[in-house]
């Protein structure tokens, strides 16, 4: 599985490539998955740019998605849209319209609260696990480990150098027997690397604008679904169909 994260935090300032609008997510998504993503991960944006939970916001970015792609459309839960870990809870319990999937990260203050509300809602939870936080500590103690969709193994190491290294010793702290599938993936100079270290292990992994707006050679990637074309070159081809 390669999912494609279409914007993350990033706004306009970071280049008109980053889609914002629900129509810009639509269109950047049926890209990304004509290239090969198999899923979708978006962070509904304000008019001006800001990562928002509001349901007038995620609605109808979700609802333009799905009109153009089959697959499964997962949005983010990050602390940094709704600091507040009550109010937070309070605007998942307000969508009317449904993500397939939410990432839930495990270090944020709050994470069980949200994740028990989405899973008692349908949605399906990725359990994001930072690397250099408590997260997989956090995730070990949980009850609700064992009901997540997937571990999100997230490299928050920038460094090329490095991030393989920091991908390792965060697999390494995920908990013995957890039994869920795990995606990996780093995040700018460290995102191409750990591409390719989930290609090698065998793992699920991910690649957009909101992890690195460069192509592996250093140049701009004009697009997610660039990025994407690019990515499958680096990956092993699917198991054919029985």
């Amino acid at each position: 599985m390669v999912q494609v994260c279409l914007n993350g935090s990033r706004s306009a300032a970071d280049g008109a490539r980053i889609p914002v609008s629900p129509e810009e997510l639509a269109r950047a998504a049926a890209e990304a998955v004509a290239a090969g993503a198999t899923s979708v991960h978006v962070h509904p944006k304000t008019p001006c740019g800001r990562d928002s939970l509001a349901p007038d916001v995620l609605g109808p970015a979700l609802e333009a998605i799905r009109a153009r792609v089959p697959v499964p459309v997962g949005v983010t839960t990050g602390a940094w849209a709704e600091p507040d870990p009550a109010a937070r809870l309070a605007r998942v319990r307000s969508w009317p319209v449904l993500p397939d999937f939410a990432s839930v990260n495990w270090h944020e203050p709050g994470a069980e609260e949200v994740a028990g509300e989405l899973l008692g809602r349908g949605v399906a939870v990725e359990a994001g696990i930072w690397s250099g936080t408590a997260g997989a500590r956090r995730f070990a103690a949980s009850a609700l480990a064992p009901e997540v969709l997937r571990v999100l193994a997230e490299v928050t190491d920038p460094d090329p150098a490095t991030a393989e290294a920091s991908a390792r010793a965060l697999l390494a702290e995920l908990p013995p027997g957890h039994g869920r599938p795990v995606l990996l993936h780093g995040e700018e100079g460290g995102a191409w690397p750990v591409l390719r270290l989930a290609g090698r292990l065998g793992l699920a992994t991910r690649i957009g604008l909101e992890d690195t707006l460069l192509l592996p050679d250093g140049r701009p990637a004009g697009s997610n679904a660039d990025l994407m074309t690019e990515a499958l070159t680096h990956l092993p081809p699917p198991p054919p169909v029985p």
